[in-house]
């Protein structure tokens, strides 16, 4: 072979660089939580005095997108064992766009409700398969950051929804849906042929069977899906009631409620770089439980009464900044304690995935019924949040030195 079609064959069989496969996974949580599911937030209101549907009727649309979460968490695996995952990757983003679309016409509770239940599903298959995917691709070292990067689309698609949202319903509701469809569409072309083909092999000493995992690694795992889970608790009256608890409940108005949602999002933007930049420098376990003890202290401010400018600014911006920030530093933690069973870490993935999204969901409707039945407390909304994270960081703290894990 001549030195030409040598250098073409090397240049042919050269890896992408990884932050093209990065961008992919920043555009995927984008799309499929940050647009989808976070969107819908400033778009209630809207969608209620455009009589479109309900004040009842529009909750539950909105909590359709959990349950297809919920879905998604659960199929996003057999589909990416049944088909290649960058075709699934690729049909996720694209079902994202289409049923954004098809909310722009209100034709019956049952199409939006089935629309809505698509969007859930496509974003809980991109939560489970996107960052596992681009992460196999990127130096051991340099994953905390890399999934940061990933995962502020989810913080980026936060902050959107308080500021893209408003913009975009000057042109009626229908042109909003339409917008977030066209910019969800535009994302999913940037990311098409930025997806990694497949994931690098592994040498055949990295081989093992569910048999295999050494009972340390299945310990620290249940614990992490456990601590995980109750992490979902934690954020659930921030994510849910922030703003109506600064507008009704402290009686300050939507105005200054929606204020503090920017500082929420803004804290979501930086959050997920910021924990993995983090967890590069002392490890996943330890990043973890600084950020265990860290949302300990911003849901204690508002639980206790302690909710002047400053601590609801300080509450806000923490929450938010690991509202997005927890996830990879979990997706981290799985694959540190199977660092030496990779073809496992995607499954254990989804399990902690579907962890979360079945306590966040249960949480959301629980706090629900809880404030309509306590007389708008708050307060103990906030505290049963900081129970749930206090009890996240005793499980990480008893499972470490069960199993022995750092």
């Amino acid at each position: 072979m001549s030195a030409a079609p040598r250098i073409a064959a090397a240049r042919v069989a050269a890896p992408a660089p990884p932050w093209r496969a990065i961008l992919a996974g920043f555009c995927a949580t984008l799309v499929g939580l940050g647009l989808a599911r976070f969107a819908y937030t400033p778009l209630l209101p809207a969608i209620i005095d455009a009589h479109w549907f309900s004040a009842s009727a529009a909750t539950y649309l909105g909590a359709a997108n959990l349950v297809g979460y919920l879905i998604g968490a659960l199929i996003g695996g057999p589909m990416s064992a049944r088909w290649p995952g960058r075709a699934v990757l690729r049909a996720m983003m694209l079902a994202t766009a289409v049923s954004l679309l098809a909310c722009a016409w209100p034709i019956d509770f049952a199409w939006f409700f089935g629309w809505r239940i698509v969007s859930g599903i496509s974003g809980g298959a991109l939560m489970v398969l996107a960052a596992p995917a681009v992460l196999a691709h990127v130096p051991p070292q340099q994953r905390g950051l890399a999934s940061g990067m990933i995962f502020a689309g989810i913080g980026l698609g936060i902050a959107a929804s308080g500021t893209l949202v408003p913009l975009l319903l000057r042109q009626g509701l229908a042109a909003t849906w339409i917008g977030l469809a066209a910019l969800a569409l535009l994302l999913t072309v940037v990311a098409w042929h930025n997806w990694p083909a497949s994931a690098p092999a592994q040498p055949a000493s990295q081989a093992h069977t569910a048999a295999a995992r050494p009972p340390v690694a299945r310990g620290a795992l249940r614990a992490l899906t456990l601590s995980y889970a109750l992490n979902a608790v934690c954020l659930v009256p921030h994510m849910i009631f922030l703003v109506d608890f600064v507008a009704r409940g402290l009686g300050q108005g939507l105005a200054v409620g929606a204020q503090y949602w920017v500082v929420f999002g803004l804290g979501a933007i930086v959050g997920p770089v910021l924990s993995g930049y983090l967890a590069d420098r002392v490890g996943f376990g330890a990043a973890l439980r600084i950020a265990f003890a860290v949302q300990a202290v911003a849901l204690a401010l508002p639980a206790v009464g302690l909710i002047g400018h400053g601590g609801l600014i300080v509450s806000s911006a923490v929450v938010g900044a690991f509202t997005p920030g927890i996830v990879p530093l979990v997706l981290g933690r799985v694959q540190e304690l199977l660092a030496h069973h990779p073809s496992m870490q995607k499954a254990a993935w989804s399990h902690a995935t579907t962890g979360f999204a079945v306590l966040q969901a249960s949480a959301a409707y629980g706090m629900s019924w809880l404030l309509g039945h306590s007389g708008g407390n708050y307060a103990l909304l906030f505290a049963l949040g900081g129970g749930a994270i206090v009890l996240a960081l005793l499980t990480d703290l008893v499972a470490s030195r069960l199993h022995r894990t750092q």
